[in-house]
């Protein structure tokens, strides 16, 4: 594996150990829990069959959302019902953030905040070795400055890879908890990611998503940048396919556009956050870009790759969004030549200075306008997989469920599913897109030589 496990002398002290893990919110989440699954595999820790008795449960928290949370409530309060006797580790922006309150916690819980989550392998170990321990909240909060960066590269269930590549944020955004709950911008050097990227090409991984908080914020402070990076990684032979997660629009440069377009291995795959389509909306939450910069991001791609996929992110019924404001914002957006919206309906977060911004938008107008956004991204989406029915591109399968089409995605992130006999899993193919499915979510495809 690429995360090298640190075990202790005594190679597998946790040898016979069952653990079941619950992870919610961002890729970057995912890769850290998929990446603890390895660690824990190297101590003796196995990921628990149907039947098992569980002596271990892991929930990676995420707290964007008030909704998140709930959910990340609910896993807890479930997982403790259902395997009383295994200890229970909660991790993650909601341990980050709830760090100091036990209240929301079983009691002797091992709550472990994103400052300690580097030793999150070691401990769990002291822990399990030791149940007598009575501490709810993990012990030793760390200063801003001591906060490390904990690797993570894995694909867990997955067939593609996520590869972290940055933590942490220096945004201020009002309303946005993330620099509170995972600290400053910060980063590994460029060679160890590197080096990580030739490990998956050795371990057979087609496909890796470059995964961060701010990844665009990419080692600025050291003379390193992402498109030294994205050059580097494109390098690396027997990847075959990279994406770009989620980047800040003024963080975007046409350098890294352009290199892209022309990249072997990169692909013409781009997700930006826009969180409002209001000038007046955007600097409510101390966004640093305008919808005349984000209106030329979007242009120079299509300019340069106009097959390219394009999600933006969508904030609805944020504090201080008028009715206006927000009928001004949704017709940039519906002009916008984007693929999809990932809409997202605001939620008070306690201690972001949003709570300070007057208006205040009921639940009611928040879920219509909600829903309004949700309906204009799926209109976007169909057309933008309509334009490619008929054409050949070559499509990353992934894992099949019992019963039903193999499905994958295309370099330009059209789902397509695939009627085939036999197993094409980690497969890259190509195939002929045919036609909308009937659940509207993916193009029937059929496999081409």
């Amino acid at each position: 594996m690429p995360i090298a496990p640190l075990p202790p002398d005594n190679a597998t002290p946790l040898k016979g150990v069952r653990a079941v893990f619950a992870t919610f919110g961002c890729k970057l989440n995912f890769a850290e829990t998929a990446t603890l699954a390895n660690q824990l595999e190297a101590l003796g820790v196995a990921r628990a069959q149907e039947g098992d008795m569980v002596g271990l449960c892991v929930v990676n928290s995420c707290a964007v959302t008030l909704v998140a949370e709930q959910k990340c409530r609910q896993a807890i309060h479930r997982l403790e019902r259902e395997h009383p006797d295994a200890l229970m580790v909660v991790m993650g922006c909601y341990a980050q953030l709830q760090r100091k309150n036990a209240a929301p916690f079983p009691p002797h819980a091992l709550i472990i905040p994103n400052d300690r989550k580097a030793q999150a392998p070691q401990l769990i170990a002291e822990r399990l070795t030791n149940r007598a321990a009575q501490d709810t909240l993990c012990a030793g909060e760390l200063a801003e400055g001591q906060w490390q960066f904990s690797a993570a590269c894995s694909k867990g269930d997955r067939t593609r890879w996520f590869l972290k590549v940055q933590d942490g944020c220096n945004y201020g955004c009002t309303y946005c908890t993330i620099p509170a709950a995972r600290g400053r911008s910060r980063s590994p050097s460029v060679e160890s990611l590197v080096s990580q990227a030739w490990a998956v090409a050795r371990a057979g991984g087609h496909e890796v998503v470059l995964t961060g908080v701010n990844i665009g914020d990419f080692r600025r402070n050291t003379g390193e940048s992402l498109i030294t990076l994205i050059k580097r990684l494109d390098e690396v032979e027997g990847i075959a396919r990279y994406r770009i997660s989620s980047i800040e629009p003024n963080l975007l440069t046409d350098e890294i556009i352009s290199y892209v377009a022309h990249s072997r291995a990169f692909m013409p795959h781009f997700h930006l956050p826009l969180q409002a389509g209001s000038d007046a909306v955007l600097r409510l939450m101390h966004r640093r870009y305008d919808t005349s910069l984000f209106r030329h991001k979007v242009e120079c791609i299509r300019d340069a790759m106009p097959h390219a996929f394009i999600g933006v992110d969508v904030m609805a019924g944020t504090r201080g969004e008028t009715s206006e404001y927000f009928e001004q914002g949704f017709e940039f957006i519906a002009q916008l030549p984007v693929s999809q919206l990932h809409v997202f309906t605001y939620s008070e977060r306690p201690g972001t200075a949003a709570l300070h911004i007057p208006h205040r938008v009921s639940p009611a107008e928040q879920k219509l306008r909600t829903n309004r956004l949700i309906t204009l991204s799926e209109e976007k989406r169909k057309g933008f997989y309509r334009q490619f029915i008929g054409q050949v591109r070559m499509a990353l399968l992934e894992h099949a469920t019992q019963g039903k089409p193999m499905h994958g995605f295309t370099d330009n992130y059209l789902r397509v599913e695939v009627d085939e006999a036999g197993s094409h899993e980690n497969d890259l193919v190509r195939v002929r897109m045919e036609e909308m499915n009937e659940a509207g979510d993916a193009l029937c495809a059929t496999i081409v030589p």
